[in-house]
């Protein structure tokens, strides 16, 4: 089997030591990412079967749909797959007010500041 070629099941994806894979979540229309979440096998087959994002919670331990408590529920439009199977992109259209938590669209609000450039355009030495 080549692993990078061939159309693989989700049996056969790359899970972690802890049978997890990271699934980035993006706005299947724009673009936008909207979260990173992990699956395991079982979470997502009931995403490919609901076409509703299902994810298993490290902290809890536990399966949870998104939207299940907040109705900000996502409708699954694709779910692929990188070339190493170890990651998943969902595509997604978004239903409510977002996808995040904190009532936020995406969970990446917020930023690091970068360091400034130099006059010339030279990079600047890291400290």
């Amino acid at each position: 089997m080549d692993r990078e070629r061939d159309d693989l099941t989700v049996t056969e994806m790359k899970f972690d030591s802890d049978g997890l894979v990271p699934a980035i979540v993006q706005q299947h229309d724009t673009g936008e990412i909207l979260m990173l979440a992990y699956m395991n096998a079982d979470s997502l087959q009931k995403t490919l079967e609901t076409r509703r994002t299902w994810f298993w919670s490290r902290s809890r331990k536990k399966y949870w749909m998104k939207g299940e408590e907040s109705g900000n529920v996502q409708e699954v439009f694709e779910v692929r797959y990188d070339c190493d199977a170890d990651t998943l992109l969902v595509r997604v259209n978004q239903v409510g007010a977002g996808a995040c938590h904190t009532g936020e669209r995406t969970c990446f609000y917020r930023t690091l500041p970068l360091a400034p450039e130099s006059a010339d355009g030279a990079e600047m030495p890291l400290s």
